[in-house]
């Protein structure tokens, strides 16, 4: 009769701190984009929607401040993702 023996697993290497520090950065470099860029976008969103809808800088204000928010989300979002 044969016997089958499971196979040693590979042991599991650490990461180093400088590893740890390079993934660390990577995340926030990430998510400090993303935020710009959200903010950004929706800015100019607002500001085009103003020049085609000839009002005063209402909705550029309006979409500036849920730019804002919405990026505040993303971090939020991170965090506890993370934890």
């Amino acid at each position: 009769m044969v016997t089958i023996q499971p196979r040693p697993s590979k042991p599991k290497k650490e990461k180093s701190n400088e590893e740890e520090g390079l993934t660390a950065y990577s995340r926030f470099s990430t998510i400090a984009i993303q935020m710009v860029v959200i903010i950004i976008a929706t800015t100019l969103g607002g500001v085009k929607i103003d020049q085609w809808a000839d009002t005063k800088p209402i909705f550029t204000v309006i979409l500036s401040l849920l730019g804002v928010v919405a990026a505040m989300w993303l971090i939020i979002k991170e965090a506890i993702k993370k934890q």
